[in-house]
């Protein structure tokens, strides 16, 4: 501060200096010289006056800013000293709580101490009295085996027995009576929801085979689908892959092939050629291109229209061109997209019926023979393919799950799902809805009869209802009404685990006593 003051005053005695220099050089007057001079005299008295009063301020002003800071800090270390005490005073009831709750356990492991030697008290006096018991025991037990002349082993394997006996024989007359009133209520229930269900959906069925008839205008146009030392067939047949037969039936080919979907487009193709008119190799693989992407599109139009007919929503594109795929594929004659229309209906409606969820009912019937679009280009069984697809497009764990339990491969996680393979059974069982092999359905009603003859006491076994029954007659001195019961419920679970049938086999047992007497 003394600094700034020594170079104001400086500065403004060499300013007046300059002053009355000029004052001298313009007036060059003695008596304007004294008067400058007296004038700097007082700017320089001024100025000490002025620096002076400066001084002062910044003392006060430094006074003021330490009595400030002194202030903060006194304040600031109050509020330290009294965070400090309410620290301690938490500290402290800590303390005395952790000395109480010491004190508590401390009561507590002397009491379970005491309560611990009363224990062992009690139990060395039980031990005791049940050595005691057990003496006595044995000695009950000699007497007895003494006086019944049995032992203890062969006492308890008589007893056990019969109790055994009793409790088949009273397990078999109560499975019975359970077995007679829930099939009473349970088939009436179902013949009701399923004849509904069968009533509501009336699909029509047609047996497909592996050929196509195409229809010609004229016999003149075999020669020209021939065509010259047979160049014209023998593309057609290179480009579709399908055998064409050109035999004696009267204005018309036939198209041999087990891929329906190749089999489709060779017709396609050989009716847009007959009314083309133009048909040689060139041309012939030019309209072959063309059917292909006709069918591509008319593939995904089919897919279309059965979601918009069963009214899904949000299913993935590929499941819609797969599902139209299924149009050209057939199982044991049946078209396979009519059946999944047909079970994906019956579940749906069963569904709704009995209060599960229609919605899960109708996606698994729909898609759970999807795989059968693929089979023939991935390896794996069908119900495989059909979950791998399901899961791979996005559809829920319900739905995928319905459709590996359709063929009972894996248990039924789920109400849907065995609606599901109900609404298949009922699909395919159906009168007309497939036709099955005369050599394979032979087979199986032998093994029927050779199923129910493998067990003891069976006289005779007949398979009847092309296969849908099996009677059994056994020897009524061999075996009990009752054991005629298991025996029945035993023949039904052995053809479930070594028979694959459509729909399901009724077993009955037949038990009969004659007494026959002639009078002479």
């Amino acid at each position: 501060m003394n600094t700034l003051i020594i170079v104001l005053v400086m500065t403004i005695v060499i300013l007046v200096g300059v002053i009355v220099f000029l004052l001298i050089q313009k007036s060059a007057g003695a008596k304007f010289f004294l008067k400058a001079k007296q004038e700097a005299q007082e700017i320089l008295k001024q100025a000490k006056e002025e620096a002076e009063k400066l001084k002062k301020e910044a003392s006060l002003e430094a006074k003021e800013k330490f009595i400030s800071l002194k202030t903060d800090f006194e304040r600031q270390t109050r509020h330290q000293q009294r965070k400090l005490n309410e620290m301690e005073r938490r500290l402290l009831r800590k303390e005395e709580n952790l000395e109480r709750k010491y004190q508590l356990l401390e009561r507590k492991e002397r009491d379970f101490s005491h309560k611990e030697r009363a224990l062992y008290q009690k139990e060395k006096r039980l031990q005791e009295k049940e050595n005691e018991y057990q003496q006595k025991l044995n000695q009950v037990i000699e007497e007895l085996e003494r006086v019944a002349h049995f032992t203890q082993e062969e006492a308890k394997r008589e007893l056990q027995k019969r109790i055994e006996d009793e409790a088949r024989l009273e397990a078999v007359q109560t499975l019975r009576q359970i077995e007679e009133e829930t099939k009473e209520k349970s088939q009436a229930l179902a013949r009701e929801i399923i004849s509904q269900a069968i009533q509501r959906t009336a699909a029509e069925h047609v047996v497909e085979t592996t050929v196509s008839i195409v229809d010609l205008p004229s016999d003149d146009m075999k020669g020209r689908i021939i065509g010259r030392e047979g160049r014209n067939i023998r593309a057609l047949e290179l480009a579709t892959g399908v055998d064409i037969i050109v035999d004696d039936t009267p204005e018309a080919v036939i198209l041999s092939s087990f891929d329906p979907i190749r089999r489709e487009m060779a017709r396609m193709a050989i009716e847009k050629l007959v009314v083309d008119g133009r048909i040689h190799p060139a041309r012939i693989e030019e309209v072959v291109e063309a059917v292909k992407e006709e069918l591509e599109q008319k593939i995904k139009q089919e897919g279309e229209s059965v979601i918009l007919e069963l009214q899904i929503q949000d299913l993935h594109p590929e499941l819609v061109k797969l599902l139209g795929k299924l149009k050209y594929r057939t199982s044991y004659g049946q078209n396979v997209l009519q059946h999944s229309k047909e079970v994906a209906y019956l579940a749906a409606i069963m569904a709704k019926e009995i209060g599960v969820d229609e919605k899960v009912a109708l996606r698994a019937g729909l898609l759970h023979d999807i795989g059968k679009a693929v089979d023939r280009e991935v390896e794996g069984t069908h119900t495989e393919l059909s979950v791998q697809l399901a899961r791979k497009y996005g559809e829920s764990e319900a739905v995928v799950q319905a459709i590996a339990s359709h063929h009972r491969d894996v248990d039924f996680p789920s109400v849907e799902a065995v609606l599901v393979q109900a609404a298949d059974t009922l699909s395919a069982a159906r009168p007309g809805a497939r036709r099955e092999l005369l050599e394979t359905y032979i087979k199986r009603l032998e093994k029927l009869e050779e199923i129910a003859k493998s067990f003891e006491g069976v006289a005779k076994a007949f398979a009847l209802q092309a296969g849908r029954e099996i009677r059994i007659i056994v020897e009524s001195q061999k075996i009990s009404d009752e054991r005629a019961a298991l025996t029945a419920k035993d023949v039904a679970q052995r053809i479930k685990k070594e028979l694959d049938y459509p729909g399901q086999i009724k077993v009955t047992v037949i038990r009969e006593m004659r007494a026959v007497e002639y009078a002479r």
